[in-house]
């Protein structure tokens, strides 16, 4: 796979990496988890290149750090750029959309400090490659809490540090801090929110940009054609673009997606993806999953390249029916 870095100062990464979540929380999550086939799954990804590996201690909560920790071992933790997230926290067990647990905010900063410690435990290692703000606190000042996960660069726990779902004004409120090696929030087909300001700014400030749910969370994989597609217990069925009338009119973006996919040789997926990657030279797509042969297509994905006629074409989709929470 090709590979950039994080950020102007960070290491080196495949320019697709792998996100964690669905392996144990928010995607049909009523069934037996099969924790043996994730651990595989993150382990191919090392071998595919895919090298950033992204948690978080709220996804479970807690329990995908473990899953993350045990898959990590055997000499597989020095294959991969490592990153989790602090600053959300789980307020019930259950109760949120799809039986995922309920959030709050917590960018307190001694629960980053407390964190952090909790979070290695887990992940079974001495330090994360990146430590991330899941959300900013609206309680507590940005430059708080960034001071405190600069405290945990300064002892040796995270080599680099990135924010999640930020504005430039608050980019550049921890920028004064510290240096901010990332930024993730949603880019997609049909979630183009940060190519207005904080792509670009962070392009000129040599930050990377990590998108998650880059395939539109499966729709723009072409995946599911009615709402009934969703498990039951699937968090997707809480989201607006996937009630089933926006659903509906939301086939026409991944029919759209198809047929460009059919020019180009690869697969839907592929399209998505590259259409990402080609938005600047460190957006580094985070995409998520638990199955074996859509890792593979997935990361087959760094090596795509689309053609002007092609990008032009996937620039030129509508916006999608339905908000994105």
């Amino acid at each position: 796979m090709r590979t950039t870095t994080l950020g102007s100062a960070g290491p080196e990464v495949g320019v697709i990496g792998l996100g964690c979540m669905g392996m144990s929380h928010g995607y049909d999550t009523s069934g037996p988890r099969d924790d043996d086939t994730s651990i595989s799954v993150v382990r191919q990804a090392l071998d595919l290149g895919a090298t950033l590996i992204d948690t978080s201690d709220v996804y479970g909560p807690y329990t995908n750090e473990e899953l993350v920790g045990r898959a990590l071992t055997g000499g597989h933790r020095e294959r991969a750029v490592l990153a989790t997230k602090v600053g959300l926290v789980a307020t019930s067990r259950t109760g949120g959309p799809g039986n995922s647990p309920t959030t709050g905010n917590n960018g307190r900063p001694e629960h980053i400090r407390a964190a952090i410690d909790a979070s290695l435990r887990r992940l079974g290692t001495d330090h994360v490659d990146l430590y991330q703000l899941h959300r900013v606190d609206p309680e507590v000042p940005i430059e708080e809490s960034w001071g405190a996960l600069a405290e945990v660069v300064a002892a040796g726990k995270a080599r680099h540090i990135g924010l999640s779902e930020v504005t430039v004004a608050q980019i550049a409120r921890a920028q004064a801090v510290h240096p901010v090696a990332s930024v993730q929030s949603e880019l997609s087909l049909w979630t183009r929110d940060p190519l207005a300001e904080v792509l670009p700014y962070c392009a000129e400030q040599g930050i990377a940009f990590l998108p998650f749910s880059p395939l539109g969370r499966g729709f723009l994989a072409g995946r599911f054609a009615s709402f009934d597609d969703l498990p039951a217990d699937d968090f997707r069925r809480g989201l607006p673009r996937f009630q089933q009338d926006a659903l509906r009119a939301n086939l026409a973006i991944v029919a759209r997606v198809r047929e460009i996919a059919g020019r180009a040789g690869v697969s839907p997926a592929q399209v998505a993806l590259a259409w990402v990657i080609a938005q600047g030279d460190r957006v580094i797509p985070i995409p998520g999953t638990k199955t074996p042969k859509y890792l593979v297509d997935n990361c087959a994905a760094g090596d795509v390249r689309l053609s002007a006629e092609d990008l032009t074409d996937l620039d030129a989709l509508p916006a999608p029916q339905g908000g994105r929470y």
